[in-house]
Formats: C-alpha cells, sequence, structure tokens
C-alpha cells in the first residue's frame, strides 16, 4: 500500500482534542482567575491502526474471492507503546499482536506478513514509513498461530511542540464578560493549523495490495 493510500485512510487527528496529546489528563480550572479546562500535552504521538489495514486475508487460488478459497486471516491487536520525549528525538517504541487463523489443520506452516509503520502529521501528511515482516506459526494439527510484532518510530521534539504564542492563547484565563470570553481559540484557522501542524500519529498496519485494500474496504 502507498504513502498516499496510508494519508487517504489514516484516521485524522483530533484537532479539538489535540491539545491533550498522545496522554493528556483535563481537570475544570475553577480558580478566582477564571474558568475552563485545562489540558497536560505530551509531544509524544497518537498510536493507532489505520482503518481497513487491521487485517489480511490470504486466499488459494490467490485470483479467488471465494468463502472457500480463504487460506488464512491475520489481524493486529493489543497494540501498545512507550514513548521517551525527554531528548531532541521523541522516541516510540511499539509492540502488537497477530492472531491468524488457517483453513486446514495440516503439517506446521510458517505464514510470513508485511506490516507498515508510519508517521502521519496533522491527520494527513505521511512523513516516514517502513516497511517490515511478522512470522505466524502454525503448530501441526493446529488452525490458530500468533506472532509478536515491533516497531519504532523517531519524531523531531521541535516539530511535535506547540509554538510558545499559541500554547499561550490556548492556556490563557478568560474571564466572564471579556470579548473573546466565549470564543473558542481553535475556532481561529491559524491556532487550528499550528496544533495540527505539531501533532503526530504513529500508525502500523499490514502492508496490503490494491486488491486486499479494496477487499477489506468493501466486504
Amino acid at each position: 500500500m502507498s504513502a498516499t493510500s496510508i494519508a487517504k485512510i489514516a484516521v485524522p487527528a483530533l484537532i479539538l482534542l489535540a491539545a491533550g496529546g498522545c496522554s493528556h489528563t483535563g481537570e475544570i480550572d475553577a480558580s478566582g482567575g477564571g474558568a475552563g479546562i485545562t489540558a497536560v500535552r505530551s509531544a509524544c504521538p497518537h498510536v493507532g491502526v489505520p482503518a481497513a489495514t487491521g487485517d489480511v486475508t490470504l486466499f488459494d487460488p490467490a485470483d479467488s474471492r471465494e468463502a472457500q478459497a480463504i487460506d488464512v486471516v491475520a489481524n493486529i491487536t493489543n497494540v501498545k507503546s512507550t514513548c521517551d520525549d525527554a531528548g531532541e528525538q521523541v522516541l516510540t517504541n511499539m509492540t502488537f499482536d497477530v492472531f491468524a487463523r488457517r483453513r486446514d489443520a495440516g503439517p506446521a506452516r510458517d505464514v510470513t506478513l508485511p506490516y507498515f509503520i508510519a508517521v502521519v502529521r496533522g491527520g494527513s501528511s505521511v512523513t516516514a514509513k517502513r516497511v517490515s515482516h511478522v512470522t505466524v506459526h502454525f503448530d501441526a494439527g493446529q488452525i490458530r498461530g500468533s506472532a509478536i510484532g515491533q516497531a519504532s518510530t523517531s519524531v523531531s521534539h521541535a516539530a511535535a511542540t506547540v509554538p510558545a504564542e499559541v500554547r499561550e492563547r490556548l492556556s490563557r484565563k478568560r474571564k466572564a464578560g471579556e470579548a473573546d470570553a466565549a470564543t473558542d481559540p481553535l475556532a481561529d484557522p491559524s491556532v487550528r493549523s499550528a496544533v495540527a501542524s505539531a501533532t503526530f500519529e504513529a500508525l502500523v498496519g499490514f502492508q496490503l495490495t490494491e486488491d486486499q485494500l479494496k477487499y477489506n474496504a468493501t466486504r
């Protein structure tokens, strides 16, 4: 699957939540200086699986799409990540499970599946992509197999940081009665754009052919 395809199907970053980053907490600020919700933002990317890339179906014969021709079905689940944003580069390490089921409980068999790790900026721009492989092992006489996949990403801390002037606008306390008290700063296109530009996603999924992607999207 091309980088353009990933960009089209990647789940967009939620701009309204972008001030919160990949780990965020919110609390009501009821101090005398004003009222609102305070969000703690991290430079760590959001982690997930793009739509239609979390499972893959292999057919035998390969050009058939009949149910009885399904050879192996595999899916990605249990995506977990750790993030280190203390340095100049924000480093994210991901692990995930691949669970698979084959049609025939025959001899022991290994099935190698390609997967990608992509970094998406602002919900649509793919800034990096790598393809790796994970091998699922089926024991003799068993129709189920599993494997653990790994991936990592690196993003510039500076790029993942909202500019100071934008942070000030987002966090400034506003008192009731002020002209902009009821105005959401994110309603300003320049603020919304700055937050989106500093928001990254680390996305993992199966590296699908165009036919496999079409099958997932239309079944």
